[in-house]
């Protein structure tokens, strides 16, 4: 039977020759992840299950990143609860203050998942290890336990939208701008529990930063996991980060697909998702002047280090509009530190942005960023929902981290295309 790589994956990993779409199967987990909002939930459900240990202290990791360092009691408390828990089990893979980063970018930068790896995650932004081949995807607090506990899930197979991509970004557009223009054109529920595929000639215009932003966004299009052709630039990053030994599988050719979808990747243009989802997605000929009062530019969606020399490009030498907060969150420790020891943090802080620790922060309207009633914020993060950034009358503009970079210089909505010519 032929299959996509989402079946494959889960054909080998559940023990059979082949799966089609609509099947339910139990299938052996590679890797399962909790954070210090979802594994508190996980840990006390662990502990009713009676289990004495994980099923594999090495394929089990919790990373500290949406309330720390911690903002107040409770996330004090959280934070304690996992610690505690990862102690007990001598869990390999626990990343705290000082250590840790935001999950979905530490993950893949610690070499935890490889090509053909089955993952889950008790948060929605797991699907970005798609980027490098291996079928990931969000589940519950619940499902994280039995994941635990078992290191097995259950799963629904799921039909496959293929993007078939051909020619090349240009200047200052990124993966940002074609998960946006997909989202767009499909709507939010429009790969509902498929699996996006992305493939063809144009995969090698993007980087590695491009495609995890463009596999964390899936679940944005309602997908239950978005994943990629693996090909010489995902070999080349599993090679350097120190990944275990990757398992490549290729869709068939006569694979069956729900739809296919060709993206010429040199006619995407600067794109801007409007409050309040990720499918409002504009370009600039239909935008007009939206004053803006912050910037932020981070997140597991793009505070990598190419996202960080994208917006300081556009920085260098000016300064922020004033009345206009600008926030920069590098994703992990090392990502911090490459861009301070390579001059990006100065440009920032020169600019008039204030640079903050890794978190998720504001993304989730924790802190480090709160919107008051009224105010607007372009963010590189991957909602906009009413409410997610702080008051529930203020507004979140997704943007690529070029586009953040050019409407802080100008404190409006503005494509870096123009902001290179002021």
């Amino acid at each position: 039977m032929a299959m996509t790589m989402t079946q494959k994956i889960l054909a080998a990993h559940s023990g059979r020759e082949s799966v089609s779409a609509g099947e339910l199967i139990l299938a052996d987990l590679d890797l399962v992840l909790g954070n210090d909002i979802t594994s508190p939930v996980a840990i006390k459900e662990f502990r009713r299950l009676g289990r004495d240990s994980v099923f594999d202290r090495d394929k089990v990791t919790m990373v500290m990143d949406h309330f720390v360092p911690n903002k107040d009691i409770k996330a004090a408390e959280q934070c304690r609860m996992c610690r505690d828990f990862c102690g007990e089990h001598d869990i390999t893979h626990f990343y705290d203050v000082g250590e840790m980063g935001i999950e979905h970018a530490l993950i893949p930068e610690k070499g935890l998942v490889t090509a053909g790896n089955a993952v889950i995650g008790a948060d929605s932004h797991t699907c970005t290890y798609g980027a490098l081949g291996a079928f990931s995807t969000g589940v519950g607090s619940t499902d994280m336990a039995c994941g635990m506990a078992a290191g097995k899930a259950w799963f629904k197979v799921p039909s496959a939208i293929k993007f078939d991509l051909t020619g090349s970004l240009r200047k200052y557009v990124s993966g940002k701008d074609v998960i946006l223009h997909i989202i767009g054109k499909i709507g939010v529920d429009g790969a509902l529990y498929r699996s996006m595929e992305f493939t063809g000639s144009g995969l090698a215009s993007l980087n590695m930063a491009d495609r995890f932003c463009i596999a964390n966004m899936a679940i944005e299009a309602g997908a239950k996991n978005g994943i990629f052709d693996v090909d010489e630039i995902t070999l080349g990053y599993i090679r350097s980060h120190g990944c275990a030994e990757p398992t490549v599988y290729k869709a068939d050719e006569d694979a069956e697909y729900d739809e296919v979808i060709n993206i010429d990747l040199s006619q995407i243009e600067p794109t801007v998702a409007f409050p309040h989802l990720p499918e409002n997605a504009r370009t600039f000929s239909e935008i007009g002047d939206i004053r803006i009062d912050q910037v932020v530019i981070g997140s597991c969606t793009n505070g990598r280090l190419e996202d960080l020399i994208a917006a300081a490009e556009i920085m260098k030498g000016r300064k922020a509009a004033k009345n206009v907060r600008v926030i920069i969150i590098p994703a992990t420790q090392r990502v911090y530190l490459e861009a301070m020891e390579s001059g990006l943090l100065r440009t920032c802080i020169e600019f008039g942005a204030v640079v903050s620790t890794p978190t998720c922060g504001p993304c989730l309207g924790g802190y480090m960023g709160i919107l008051a009633a009224g105010e607007r914020a372009v963010a590189t993060t991957n909602r906009n929902f009413v409410g997610r950034m702080g008051h529930t009358e203020s507004e979140v503009y997704l943007a690529s981290p070029a586009t953040a970079a050019a409407s802080a210089v100008t404190g409006r909505i503005t494509s870096p295309w123009e902001a290179a010519e002021i």
